[in-house]
């Protein structure tokens, strides 16, 4: 009997104008809603696009920073990969939880291959300059659990309600080791 395969989960917030980041940054500033992301991330391998990577105060070793750019200079306990799958293998073969962080063509090449999608919903419209990509469709994933809550919103001093959803894939891609003979677990 094999290893059962790793699971892969992707995270993110998205505004209901499909909004994921200003700046190099997030839009709002709803600090519980970070403090959700960091703690349900918190030990996991993280696969990450360059430009998130570089938006990042802290970057927990076990990171996998998705780059063409061959020069990229990386945090002590982070990686450079040319692709995304290659990322995930690495990220894998940690033995660690694996994430799925973003930015936008990072889960766009990795959502195939992700078992959970953990989604806060953030019910208010916001500028920015990154949109979560609308190629990728939650109809056929299954709804395991939803939390709302009303918090804070820095920016414009008010509350918002927020959507804490957690969405299963029926039937991820199996990621494929380098050596194709084995899933990856």
């Amino acid at each position: 009997m094999g290893k059962e395969p790793a699971l892969i989960s992707a995270i993110g917030a998205v505004a209901a104008n499909g909004m994921i980041g200003l700046d190099g940054w997030l839009p709002w500033d709803i600090p519980e809603e970070l403090a959700y992301f960091e703690a349900t991330v918190a030990g996991a391998a993280l696969v990450i696009g360059r430009l998130t990577y570089e938006s990042m105060d802290v970057v927990p070793v076990d990171s996998f920073i998705v780059s063409r750019r061959d020069d990229l200079i990386v945090r002590p306990g982070c990686r450079r990969v040319a692709s995304v799958e290659e990322g995930l293998r690495g990220a894998v073969a940690t033995g660690k939880p694996v994430f799925v962080i973003g930015g936008a063509s990072v889960y766009a090449a990795a959502w195939r291959y992700c078992h959970r999608f953990y989604l806060t919903r953030i019910e208010r419209d916001f500028a920015g300059d990154s949109r979560f990509p609308e190629s990728i469709r939650l109809d056929d994933w299954v709804l395991e659990r939803e939390t709302v809550r009303q918090l804070h919103e820095n920016k414009t001093d008010s509350d918002v309600t927020c959507r804490f959803l957690v969405f299963r894939q029926q039937n991820p891609l199996i990621l494929i080791s380098a050596d194709c003979n084995s899933p990856m677990g």
